[in-house]
């Protein structure tokens, strides 16, 4: 046992009590913090597959906007090129009767790849 100039003396028992109980919470912490890198790992785990599916999501977006837009140009090209009101409007029929299958059809493959993403995602995320 230790004595010191005052003459207060710390028995052993208190020691080695005191020695437990910082080894108990520096295992404690260190047990913590395993834990938090665990879920911040995941967390970014799950965040980058989300925003590959993210990604997947908005190149199709950006593809359809770009064929719109060209399907439109192309409409006014050939509207300004017609002679009558009978061609006018048999060509702005053909034109909305094509824009509404493509986007019915884009429509159908967007949901499709979005619900693809987002159960892969769920999938990356149980897995870990």
């Amino acid at each position: 046992m230790s004595k010191d100039k005052t003459g207060f003396e710390v028995p052993e028992q208190m020691r080695d009590f005191a020695e437990q109980s910082v080894d108990q919470a520096r295992k404690a912490f260190d047990e913590f913090m395993d834990a938090t890198q665990k879920a911040v790992s995941k967390a970014e785990d799950n965040a980058s597959a989300m925003q590959a599916g993210a990604a997947d999501v908005n190149k199709k977006a950006l593809t359809y906007a770009e064929e719109h837009v060209n399907a439109a140009f192309n409409f006014a090209q050939q509207l300004v090129k017609t002679n009558n009101v009978e061609d006018m409007m048999k060509l702005q029929q053909d034109y909305l009767r094509k824009q509404m299958e493509s986007l019915g059809e884009q429509t159908r493959e967007f949901s499709n790849t979005a619900t693809k993403r987002a159960q892969e995602a769920a999938k990356a995320a149980q897995k870990k």
